[in-house]
């Protein structure tokens, strides 16, 4: 099977390097990928909808599996598809899940989906004055969130009015976002540990993973701005089967119904992310495919084939695959370039890790390049280090062992991943 990957970030290293264990795997191109891919980098942008069709059909590409959100919210499985070739991945107007915070409210809030209450402004002025009369006054944290696709970054949640009131000027005013932020949504803060699900759905059936658990914030303690996403582990032994049961039951059975409702057979990844709240699990968020970095912990789990699942997915065929995970635990650090989120240098030389390796580590790469035989940084988070384990305190322990091995001018991670299975 020759087949052709989306995207250039960690998420999609992992995937390669799943990929390319598989004997189902002719040929695996990438486009665009990194300085740290594992297979043929083709020169074409993530988000260039019609080159990645062009070199799909020109070179006889019998699966496409497209990992980032953006060119699913521009419409390229669709385009796929009527150029005659299989995709992993959701269509556009699934896609709005991600695509539109508001599009995935209303359909929660209309379906009677668990989720918090929100309002909805399209000018700063009203939602502005929302947060100095009402969400202010709650004593509760304000959550403020660009309507558009913002790379996991067009989220602040704060207790400071003043911050929440910048973050909508910044939002609506400011366009950092660009039209993302043309609408916004002050939602109900959600009180309790967030836990991402990552499902495969084929259109009709679908198989839920095991839960993982994103660190957010840049900085240990939860503190400092939201990030992509700095570190994760999985599974999360909050998310019990009780839970589970209630999730699937009451959350991804109700929205693919919902989905279903309107035309819209889903099929790709659904990525649900949750609150367990003291009222129950309710959604956060949905995204349309797999999480960065949930990804660099649940397919290190995945004894299954993950090509051969993505291809009876891409089928709808999902039903006849036993898939199956490892019985152990995953830990994953960020390592990031200095100022990420906001702005940092590139170039820097990476050293390290292979010693790290050989102490165990998984290392995909995110936001790192090869100019002239050396591997530079090029990007805010940079590489992924990983621990596959029989315990939290071994993997936790390691993967910091395996980290210390790495190093640039200008790294920085969060010490403390992992750190709730603990306490």
């Amino acid at each position: 099977m020759k087949v052709l990957l989306i995207g250039s970030g960690g998420r999609e290293d992992a995937m390669a390097q799943s990929i390319i264990k598989s004997p189902l795997l002719d040929k695996l191109f990438i486009a665009p990928g990194n300085g740290g891919s594992p297979c043929e980098r083709v020169n074409i942008k993530a988000s260039d909808v019609d080159g990645v069709v062009n070199f799909a059909k020109n070179n006889s590409i019998d699966l496409v599996i497209i990992g980032p959100e953006s060119p699913l919210i521009k419409g390229m499985a669709d385009q796929l598809e009527k150029a005659g070739v299989l995709v992993f991945g959701c269509s556009k107007e699934a896609a709005q899940m991600e695509g539109s915070k508001i599009y995935a409210k209303k359909l929660m809030l209309d379906n009677k989906i668990p989720t918090g209450l929100c309002e909805i402004f399209s000018n700063s002025k009203d939602a502005i004055d929302y947060i100095n009369n009402v969400a202010s006054k709650t004593g509760t944290p304000i959550v403020v969130k660009a309507d558009g696709e913002a790379a996991g970054k067009g989220v602040v949640v704060t207790s400071d009015p003043s911050v929440a009131i910048e973050a909508v000027k910044d939002i609506m005013d400011n366009k950092i976002f660009g039209h993302s932020g043309d609408n916004i949504i002050i939602e109900e803060y959600l009180d309790g540990q967030e836990t991402t699900v990552l499902s495969f759905v084929d259109g009709e059936d679908y198989y839920i993973m095991p839960p993982s658990q994103d660190h957010k914030r840049a900085f240990d303690g939860d503190k400092g701005p939201n990030t992509g996403g700095m570190g994760v582990y999985s599974p999360v032994p909050v998310f019990d089967e009780k839970t589970k049961e209630f999730v699937e039951n009451n959350i991804i059975k109700k929205t693919l119904k919902a989905l279903k409702d309107r035309g819209i057979y889903y099929k790709g990844v659904l990525y649900t992310g949750l609150a367990l709240t003291r009222k129950g699990p309710k959604v956060v968020e949905f995204n349309v495919r797999f999480g960065d970095p949930e990804t660099q912990v649940i397919l290190p789990l995945m004894e299954t084939d993950f090509l051969e699942v993505c291809y009876k997915t891409a089928k709808g065929e999902l039903k006849d695959i036993d898939i199956k995970f490892k019985n152990k635990k995953a830990v994953s650090v960020v390592l990031a370039s200095n100022g990420y989120p906001g702005s940092y240098e590139k170039g820097f030389e990476i050293s390290g890790i292979e010693e790290a390796k050989k102490l165990g580590a998984l290392v995909f790469h995110a936001g790192d390049e090869l100019r002239d035989g050396k591997l530079v940084t090029n990007g805010g988070r940079v590489l992924n280090v990983t621990y596959v384990g029989d315990d939290y305190k071994d993997c936790i322990e390691k993967v910091y062992d395996c980290v210390n091995k790495i190093s640039w001018d200008g790294m920085f991670y969060r010490k403390d991943i992992a750190y709730r299975v603990l306490r």
